[in-house]
């Protein structure tokens, strides 16, 4: 190992390595505690991080990429055997190209450092979380992750047209182009999005712009029931006419926790919340379509109260409620899922879970919230116990095979996951899984032990 970072040092040249104390000073992923990686290798450039990978190959060593440590499956988490390589220093933006709506960047750029560069030349990043302004965009195409507006933009594999990604080996994957249309032969970039750094590490990529949204109508409206709730996102989509962006449910149990210290917009009251927002051009329009939606579902009794944010303050409030997922903290130990299933199959899956879980844990605390539009939950799970965390996983997966779910809707599998793959992955869809790992990295170097199960 020291022979091996000396070699690498070598290659990074100043404020390229960080070993002991300074390692130490960053956490594994969100949430938990120090890094406990052998050290920390910071390339500034592809070419950089091709040589030390190709020294890593040459030495097996097992190698993690990290990007902004916010995701929530500790698929960046590195052991005391390993070696973490964060992108950081390779924080470009390269170029935009206005007439083919693209922005180029190095991975190591924010999220929110690309939206800002995609503003500046008068056009969109649509991908947009919480995290934005520490999660990077090599992180975001890595974990393919999700967000507010995957209704109506979709994951951020629907905005990469193309990337540049290291392979275990070294071998440098040019997959850089620019084109919206490119059917020439397999799709090279795809395997690499969402594979959480286990096939290659993402270096630069292309990204896929659209026109400017200059006008946002954004509302915060309580229902009475969870039909009602789905009857709001019909009429939504319906009466928006494709500007729908965000449709975001909170359960009560979220929205009295994630809401409080402040008088809340809303009263705490009501089974079901929705944070409904519009994007588009046309103020006047969009606007006058904004309040008859409100005002007709008040008036069909399917909502039960709304506030409007009439600026951009009050519309920040609104999704601060939404994104204060650090108020279920304070019920550590706390586990985080994020599940996906049909929608109409989502309050009998949340009713029974949370009815086996209470038989069990009288006194469990549970919050929902999520992406209701495109399918989406989160569940926030405290038995007030850690070595609960295998049992209640369990419950949480095995109640979505039989509705066709998925264990992770956009945080990916990582390590928390990865043994509850087969509750929504075949076991030949795994196996074939397995062989593309094994194609690309056959001494299992690059994020060992997460994702794909052990056979």
């Amino acid at each position: 190992m020291e022979s091996l970072l000396r070699r690498c040092a070598q290659v990074l040249g100043d404020g390229g390595l960080l070993t002991g104390a300074d390692v130490r000073a960053r956490t594994a992923a969100w949430g938990s505690g120090p890094c406990e990686a052998a050290a920390i290798l910071r390339p500034a450039s592809t070419a950089e991080l091709s040589h030390i990978m190709r020294l890593c190959h040459q030495a097996r060593q097992p190698v993690v990429a990290q990007g902004g440590r916010t995701g929530r499956s500790d698929g960046c988490v590195a052991g005391p055997r390993e070696v973490a390589i964060s992108l950081e220093r390779m924080r470009r933006i390269e170029g935009i190209d206005p007439l083919g709506r693209t922005l180029t960047v190095q991975s190591g750029v924010t999220l929110q450092a690309a939206q800002q560069a995609a503003h500046g030349a008068s056009l969109l990043l649509p991908l947009d979380f919480g995290a934005r302004g520490s999660a990077t965009i090599g992180g975001c195409i890595a974990t393919n992750a999700g967000g507010h507006r995957v209704m109506r933009f979709g994951m951020t594999r629907n905005l990469v047209l193309g990337l540049e990604a290291v392979l275990a080996d070294g071998r440098v994957i040019d997959c850089m182009s620019r084109v919206t249309k490119n059917n020439a032969g397999y799709d090279l970039k795809q395997w690499f999005i969402g594979s959480e750094g286990t096939l290659g590490i993402v270096t630069r990529a292309v990204l896929k712009l659209s026109t400017p949204q200059h006008f946002c109508q954004t509302a915060l409206v309580a229902a009475g029931s969870f039909a009602a709730m789905t009857h709001l996102l019909q009429a939504a989509e319906r009466r928006l006419e494709g500007r729908l962006s965000a449709f975001e449910a909170m359960w009560r149990s979220y929205y009295a926790l994630a809401s409080g210290g402040a008088a809340p917009p809303l009263p705490a009251h009501h089974p079901y919340y929705v944070l409904i927002e519009s994007m588009g051009n046309d103020e006047q329009r969009d606007q006058a379509a904004f309040e008859d939606l409100l005002s007709g579902l008040m008036e069909e009794g399917h909502a039960l109260a709304a506030v409007v944010a009439r600026s951009g303050r009050e519309r920040e409030r609104l999704w601060a409620i939404r994104e204060n997922t650090a108020a279920y903290l304070a019920w550590r130990p706390v586990f985080n899922y994020d599940v996906s299933l049909p929608i109409d199959a989502m309050e009998r899956y949340v009713d029974a879970l949370e009815h086996a879980l209470r038989q069990r844990w009288p006194a469990l605390r549970m919050a929902v919230f999520g992406h209701l539009g495109d399918g989406n939950l989160h569940l926030a799970i405290s038995s007030g116990e850690r070595r609960d965390h295998h049992a209640i996983s369990d419950r949480v997966y095995s109640g979505l095979t039989a509705l066709g779910g998925s264990i992770s809707g956009e945080h990916g599998i990582g390590l928390a996951r990865r043994d509850y793959l087969h509750y929504c992955r075949s076991p030949e869809e795994i196996a074939v899984m397995r062989a593309i790992k094994a194609a690309l990295d056959p001494h299992d170097l690059l994020n060992p032990g997460k994702v794909i199960p052990a056979a």
